[in-house]
C-alpha cells in the first residue's frame, strides 16, 4: 500500500493546503493552470510542500501523456525511452515530463531534453529544493517560467492532518479521536513539510489505544513519532546557509531571542562546528573594536564547549550568543580590512619603504646610504611621524574610527597625541 500522502493527495488545486501566493484566487500559477497552455516549469522549494501534488494536478488537467522521473536515480536511457513515445499514439499530443529534484542531472543529461521542450513535443515541469540559478542549466531555466514554493503555514498543516486522520478511520471502518492539541501540535512539528505530518498521523493512527469502540490518540504517543521533525537541514544544502545566516544576522543585529533560536535549531542538528565558528566570526566582525574584550571570552566559550561536547556544549554557547548579540557593535575594522584587500586585489601592490624593510645595508647604486627607520619608542608619547604605507598608497586611509566610546577614546588620544 502506497504512503498516505499518496494515498489521500488532493486532485483539485483547492484541496492543496499552502502555496496561495501562487495558487489562490487570481494568483498567477493558478491562473496560468485554468489557461490551459503550460509552458515548461521549474518548481523550488523545500519538501513536502506541495509541488509534486500541482504537477500532477496539471498533467490531469491536460490531455498530455503524464510520464515521471526522479533524478535521483534516473538515468539518460530513461530520458531516451520517454522520447521514444513521441513517435507513438500514446504520446501523440505530446508528453508532461515531470522530472523531480533535477538538480542531480547533470548537464548533458538536461541538455539531452532541450530539442524536445524547444519544439514543444515535451512539456517540463521540473523540481528542486536547491536554488535553481544554481543547479539547473541555463539553456533549461531561459526557457522554463520559475515559481517558488514556500514551507506551509502550521494551521494550514493542521487542516491537512485532520483531514488525514478522517481518512484514515474510513479507510479501516473506524473513528479516531485526538487528544486535545495533537493536531495543533503534529503540525507545528513538522516545519512546514506537510508530508512529514501526514507520515506521523499514519504512524500515530497504528500505535492508537483503543476507547469506547474507537481508537484514541494521545499527546504523549504524537510526541515520541514527531520528535525531530521539524529539522529541515541539509549541510550542503540551501535551508543550512539560510539557517546560518540567521544565526549571524540576529546577532548583528542585536536580538538575543532570535540568535538563540537559531542556535538551538543549529545544535539539535548537531551542527556545533558552524555555530561555533558563526559565533566567533560574528564578535570579530560586528562586535569588534566597541568591545575587543569579549572576543577572548567568547573564544573560550567555544573551547568549553568544544570540550565538553552536545549537549552541554549550548550552555557556554548561549551565553557567548547574548553576550554578542547585546553588545555595543563596530565594524570599523571589518571594513578597513575590506578596503585594503580592495586594494590589493586591485594591484594597488608598491614597494615597502626604505625605513621598514628588513635590511641595514644599501647597494652601490644608492646616493644616500641608510634604512632611516625611526623608532617611535625613542619620541614622546612613543611615537612620531613617518611613511608607513607604500608611495603608490602613502595618503589612503583604510580605518575610520567608529562611533562607540571605545573607539572615541582612542581617537580622542591619537588626535590629541598627533596634533601636538
Amino acid at each position: 500500500m502506497p504512503p498516505l500522502a499518496d494515498r489521500i493527495r488532493p486532485h483539485s488545486l483547492d484541496d492543496v493546503v499552502g502555496q496561495q501566493h501562487l495558487i489562490g484566487k487570481n494568483k498567477p500559477l493558478r491562473k496560468m493552470i485554468e489557461s490551459g497552455e503550460i509552458p515548461n516549469l521549474v518548481f523550488y522549494g523545500p519538501s513536502g510542500v506541495g509541488k509534486t501534488t500541482i504537477a500532477s494536478i496539471i498533467a490531469a488537467s491536460t490531455n498530455k501523456k503524464l510520464r515521471k522521473l526522479n533524478a535521483t536515480t534516473a538515468s539518460t536511457a530513461d530520458i531516451k525511452a520517454i522520447v521514444s513515445e513521441l513517435d507513438t499514439f500514446s504520446g501523440l499530443n505530446g508528453i508532461l515530463l515531470y522530472l523531480d529534484e533535477i538538480q542531480y542531472f547533470n548537464k548533458k543529461q538536461q541538455q539531452t531534453l532541450l530539442e524536445f521542450i524547444e519544439n514543444g513535443s515535451i512539456t517540463l515541469i521540473a523540481s528542486t529544493t536547491e536554488n535553481p540559478y544554481f543547479y539547473v542549466y541555463n539553456a533549461i531555466l531561459s526557457r522554463s517560467t520559475v515559481f517558488e514554493f514556500k514551507t506551509v503555514e502550521p494551521h494550514d498543516v493542521e487542516r491537512a492532518v485532520i483531514r488525514a486522520f478522517e481518512a484514515v478511520g474510513k479507510e479501516k471502518g473506524c473513528t479516531y479521536t485526538l487528544e486535545e492539541g495533537v493536531a495543533k501540535y503534529i503540525a507545528t512539528a513538522c516545519g512546514g513539510d506537510v508530508r512529514k505530518a501526514l507520515n506521523a498521523v499514519e504512524l500515530t493512527a497504528l500505535v492508537a489505544d483503543e476507547k469506547d469502540g474507537g481508537y484514541y490518540i494521545t499527546m504523549e504517543s504524537a510526541g515520541e513519532l514527531t520528535q525531530k521533525s521539524a529539522l529541515r537541514y541539509d549541510r550542503d544544502g540551501d535551508s543550512h546557509y539560510d539557517l546560518l545566516s540567521g544565526y549571524q544576522k540576529s546577532m548583528r543585529g542585536s536580538d538575543p531571542d532570535a540568535a538563540l533560536y537559531y542556535l538551538a535549531r543549529l545544535l539539535e542538528s548537531g551542527d556545533l562546528a558552524s555555530a561555533c565558528r558563526r559565533l566567533m566570526v560574528c564578535a570579530c566582525e560586528d562586535v569588534g573594536l566597541a568591545y575587543p574584550q569579549l572576543l577572548p571570552i567568547v573564544k573560550s566559550c567555544v573551547d568549553m564547549a568544544n570540550a565538553v561536547g552536545l549537549p552541554e556544549a549550548g550552555i557556554p554557547l548561549a551565553d557567548a550568543v547574548v553576550m554578542v548579540a547585546t553588545a555595543p557593535k563596530s565594524n570599523s575594522a571589518y571594513l578597513a580590512y575590506n578596503k585594503a584587500m580592495a586594494d590589493i586585489r586591485s594591484g594597488k601592490i608598491g614597494e615597502i619603504p626604505r625605513q621598514l624593510q628588513n635590511k641595514h645595508y644599501d647597494g652601490a647604486d644608492k646616493a644616500v646610504k641608510g634604512q632611516f627607520y625611526k623608532y617611535p619608542h625613542d619620541y614622546p608619547n612613543h611615537w612620531t611621524p613617518q611613511q608607513y604605507l607604500p608611495d603608490l598608497l602613502k595618503d589612503t586611509v583604510y580605518y575610520e574610527f567608529g562611533d562607540n566610546k571605545n573607539e572615541q577614546a582612542f581617537k580622542g588620544y591619537w588626535d590629541k597625541i598627533k596634533n601636538q
